[in-house]
């Protein structure tokens, strides 16, 4: 089972919030549940195992907005409220408006019976601790794809 969403145009996105997306291929037996045009998923555990696995892949492009500081920046995968910092792609433009690939992957383990929420946001790309974020930046051509593996 595997579903496609897609943000092809140009967001803005703010800090801590999640990519809009709208779907392209759905899944059809009701593991995956997304309203179009939002950025929150609900993956199900429906499963006769400890766990129903998904592996979970996005890929786009980010930007720093014109007139933002030249900062690093990242998204990453974000299961029930908290970011998955092993998925973090970190990018670090030249300048505003420009725009660099980036891709985040993750697997999450839900259990039977369970649902987790999950989203990509724009998240802190510092990692120095004094550098202050970006408070925006852009996203064009996003791609999430959700795979069940088991």
């Amino acid at each position: 089972m595997a579903a496609e969403y897609l943000a092809n145009g140009l967001q803005s996105i703010p800090l801590n919030t999640p990519i809009e997306f709208a779907a392209s291929m759905l899944c059809t037996r009701g593991n995956v549940i997304h309203e179009n045009g939002t950025g929150i998923f609900i993956l199900k555990g429906n499963t006769n195992q400890c766990y129903a696995t998904y592996k979970v892949s996005y890929n786009g492009n980010i930007a720093i907005t014109e007139g933002g500081t030249v900062t690093p920046i990242a998204v990453a995968i974000v299961v029930n409220g908290e970011p998955r910092l092993t998925s973090r792609a970190i990018s670090t433009p030249a300048a505003t408006e420009q725009f660099n690939s980036v891709t985040s992957p993750a697997t999450i383990k839900v259990p039977r019976g369970c649902c987790f929420t999950l989203a990509v946001e724009y998240v802190s790309g510092v990692t120095d601790g004094t550098t202050v974020p970006t408070p925006v930046i852009d996203q064009i051509n996003g791609n999430l794809e959700i795979n069940r593996i088991a």
